[in-house]
């Protein structure tokens, strides 16, 4: 009898210290869509049956509505996985919109969705998520969008949440939907000057989401980042991004390491794909397997049972990562 109740405490210390599995998948976010050969690997091993695919953004200029960058498609685009449509909306085009512009936009955004997947023969599912940083001057007429495309398309509508969206809910509302995808990335701008990794800082990002127990929608999605880029900083102060850098980038003779993930160009010249000054500094944001996993054993303390969705798939990205 004790030798069982030692082995039933045991087992209980053994279960509760298991790590959660969560199933995963990724973001597409290119125009053209086209898989190498390790994307498509990469892909066939994620174990959520779905590939959430940007299809095009959606901008307003002079007064109207318009589609951005629209997807096309290689042969190479070949996927077992079912399609989530997936459309960024800048939150311009909701400011100032009327009730006949909201349901001239559903309209338009479900149409250019099904044509889309008709064109490129893309085996969508029953889902459009929807992309956008909506704040408290544009989140009433946002959620009417929400609701009216749900009734124009017949379709489960699902959308972005930001982190100061969860922070301000009270500002900027809960939006009208039965599951929201959380993004945990970007949290502060990389163009300003600051020593945080602006991709993703644990910190920040704990601090934002420190009462996401309370949220009133309980379907939540997370989305995390394994993207990188190079910030490039010239005589002036002023910055620009260069994708897809990362620290291995800083390897090259005419560069001057000035930390690990930081370097001074010693002589002018063309690199990766730019004309760069002596004197001009890069400072490489990636993210580390540990960032992630610090991130992901926080919000298990405040979600149930979420999936992962990784931004992005690409093969920059992904070769070299443990998912």
């Amino acid at each position: 009898m004790k030798v069982l109740k030692i082995l039933w405490v045991l087992f209980f210390i053994v279960s509760c210290n298991k790590k959660e599995n969560h199933p995963y998948t990724f973001y597409y976010w290119k125009t053209h869509l086209k898989l190498d050969q390790d994307e498509k690997k990469v892909l066939d091993q994620a174990s959520v049956p779905y590939l959430y695919t940007r299809f095009f953004d959606v901008d307003k200029a002079g007064g109207k509505f318009q589609p951005v960058a629209v997807i096309t498609k290689d042969k190479s685009f070949q996927t077992d996985k079912q399609i989530v449509p997936t459309v960024f909306i800048t939150n311009q085009t909701m400011l100032a919109i009327s009730q006949d512009e909201i349901r001239f936009l559903a309209e338009s955004i479900h149409h250019l969705v099904q044509k889309k997947a008709e064109e490129y023969h893309l085996k969508v599912n029953n889902e459009i998520q929807i992309d956008c940083d909506w704040t408290a001057g544009t989140r009433d007429d946002y959620f009417k969008f929400l609701k009216e495309l749900k009734k124009v398309s017949g379709k489960s509508i699902t959308c972005t949440l930001r982190l100061h969206q969860v922070k301000d809910k009270k500002q900027t509302g809960i939006p009208p939907v039965d599951k929201v995808y959380l993004m945990c990335y970007s949290t502060s701008s990389p163009l300003e000057k600051s020593e945080k990794n602006s991709i993703l800082d644990v910190n920040t990002l704990k601090s934002y989401l420190s009462k996401m127990e309370d949220y009133p929608i309980k379907k939540i999605e997370v989305a995390l980042p394994i993207y990188s880029w190079g910030i490039i900083t010239n005589h002036l102060g002023k910055h620009k991004l260069i994708n897809a850098l990362s620290k291995k980038d800083l390897e090259n003779p005419n560069f001057k390491k000035i930390s690990d993930h930081e370097a001074e160009i010693m002589k002018d010249g063309f690199y990766f794909r730019n004309y760069l000054n002596k004197g001009f500094k890069i400072k490489i944001e990636e993210i580390t397997d540990e960032q992630l996993e610090d991130v992901t054993n926080f919000l298990e303390k405040k979600i149930q049972h979420f999936n992962i969705i990784y931004y992005q798939l690409d093969s920059k990205f992904v070769l070299d990562r443990k998912f």
